[in-house]
């Protein structure tokens, strides 16, 4: 039969192994565990002091913890942890966090504030609330960088001006009494100096030539990146430049000169103007050919007294107006040697006396010829009717 004292024992056991469950909870760092109250006891008590206690811890906890990743991981300088709910100890703890972090966040926001004039290019603001310590040691190297650095863009900015605005190539920075990573920007910023300067010199050099009718010159400055692309592509102009103007002369003296039809540019490997250029000349070249052998095929069929053949090519402008006398003439060509045949047939085979040679639209020297084909039948006709009168 279970007594009272073995109840009491139970209980008593029982709501200590809770208390130890809790405990051993806490000490793992793990605050959720609360005690539930059963009895009006000292247990209760225990349970009630308890749960105030980890609750609280749990809140600095969770504030230190908040404040850690807001400042710390975020950046949000100006957040502060809460000490609502804190006492003694760890409000302590907690208003010497918030001191820690007001040490560190006034410097580091009075650097972030330098650095950010100094990254809009504002370089009249210096490092000016007091510290001590290794703040003040950087401070003081944080206010000599705004100094180099003024020295230095002051200098960069008049070679600049000098050189990329008003032209004056050959400048060179001077900034005395640098060293290390300062004095290695002002020798790269005058090497960049003289090294522009040799190559737009060398650029000018070759551009002004070539503007002269001069396609002897090419870029010769030792480049490298972009710029020797730029080197190797104003050479290749100036080859292509002499390839095309070489074969450019050579089809002109062929065709215009020499009477060598047919003639054709060859610009290998060129593109964009250069070959719409040479497409252009050689089509010039072409046509002009097929203009000229097709004028040449109906004039030496006129001399061998083929009047069957026209000009068949298609032309504009002052050739097409060329092409349409050169088929007119030879329509009148026939019409004159039919006309002309015809009363030659009938007055001379035929006997048919009073025939008249008809050819319109005609003038100049094939106007007189029919003229006198007409003048030579009409006499013709009254001679003959006079005799056999």
């Amino acid at each position: 039969v279970e007594t009272e004292a073995t109840r009491d024992t139970d209980y008593v056991n029982e709501q200590l192994n809770r208390v130890l469950f809790a405990l051993d909870a806490f000490k793992k760092g793990d605050v959720s565990v609360r005690l539930t109250k059963q009895n009006d006891d000292i247990f209760s008590e225990i349970a009630e002091a308890y749960n105030s206690m980890v609750e609280m811890i749990g809140g600095v906890g969770g504030e230190v913890s908040r404040i850690s990743k807001v400042a710390g991981v975020e950046g949000n300088l100006k957040a502060r942890a809460s000490a609502e709910g804190a006492a003694g100890f760890w409000r302590d703890m907690i208003n010497n966090i918030n001191g820690l972090v007001d040490s560190i966040a006034v410097p580091v926001l009075e650097v972030g504030k330098v650095l950010k004039n100094i990254s809009r290019g504002n370089l009249d603001e210096s490092f000016q609330i007091p510290v001590s310590g290794d703040f003040k040691l950087m401070a003081e190297t944080i206010n000599r960088t705004i100094d180099n650095l003024n020295v230095f863009a002051g200098e960069v900015t008049r070679v600049a001006l000098d050189v990329g605005t008003e032209g004056r190539l050959g400048g060179q920075a001077v900034v005395p009494n640098v060293g290390g990573v300062w004095k290695e920007l002002t020798d790269n910023v005058n090497t960049m100096a003289a090294s522009l300067t040799s190559q737009v010199r060398d650029i000018a050099n070759v551009t002004t030539a070539v503007a002269r009718g001069d396609l002897s010159q090419k870029m010769t400055v030792d480049v490298k990146g972009e710029l020797l692309q730029l080197k190797q592509n104003l050479n290749q102009m100036v080859d292509s430049l002499n390839l095309f103007a070489g074969e450019v002369t050579r089809v002109a003296l062929d065709v215009g000169t020499e009477g060598k039809l047919g003639g054709q540019a060859s610009v290998p490997g060129v593109s964009g103007t250069w070959k719409d250029l040479t497409d252009n000349v050689n089509n010039m070249a072409a046509n002009l050919t097929s203009q000229v052998r097709d004028i040449a095929n109906v004039a030496t069929a006129v001399a061998r007294g083929d009047l069957s053949q026209k000009m068949t090519v298609n032309v504009k402008g002052e050739i097409l107006e060329l092409k349409n006398i050169l088929n007119q003439m030879v329509d009148s060509l026939n019409v004159f040697g039919d006309e002309v045949t015809r009363v030659a047939r009938e007055v001379g085979t035929e006997g048919k006396l009073g025939g008249q040679a008809v050819v319109p639209r005609v003038g100049g020297t094939w106007k007189e010829l029919t003229d006198n084909v007409n003048t030579m039948a009409a006499n013709l006709t009254s001679q003959v009717r006079d005799i056999a009168n």
